[in-house]
């Protein structure tokens, strides 16, 4: 696979416009608040980075596309932090999109499974009497 060459330009020379389109014309972000709506209370769930997030139902016709979007993935358990990555959209965004799919009970969180800090002894000495055999 060969990379795509640059086409060199000249000292006050404009950049070429795409064909069919006019200058300036193209996709304009939206801005972060539009996406969230306006939130009556302000309150936000409680959500780390690693808080699984998992969806109960198909999304209703009434939600949001980032909420649909939101809804599709969470199909199988996903991170936060995986969430905001696939959809491209900050951390901050994300969870008050959640909390309000927590609300409405359309998502479920669960805390993330956490692994005990030392190992049960006797699986060390089963490991070590294994190893010992060989």
């Amino acid at each position: 696979m060969t990379p795509p060459q640059r086409q060199r330009r000249q000292p006050g020379e404009k950049p070429p416009s795409e064909p069919g389109k006019k200058p300036g014309e193209g996709k304009i972000p939206e801005r972060l608040y539009v996406l969230t709506g306006a939130t009556e209370d302000g309150d936000r769930a409680e959500l780390d980075l690693v808080t699984l997030i998992v969806a109960r139902s198909d999304a209703p016709q009434s939600a949001t596309p980032e909420q649909a979007a939101l809804l599709g993935l969470c199909i199988a358990p996903l991170s936060v932090a995986e969430l905001s990555a696939y959809l491209n959209l900050p951390y901050s965004v994300v969870t008050v999109l959640l909390t309000e799919l927590l609300t409405a009970e359309l998502v479920q969180a669960r805390a993330p499974i956490v692994r005990q800090a030392l190992p049960d002894r006797s699986l060390l000495e089963a490991v070590m009497h294994g190893l010992q055999k060989l």
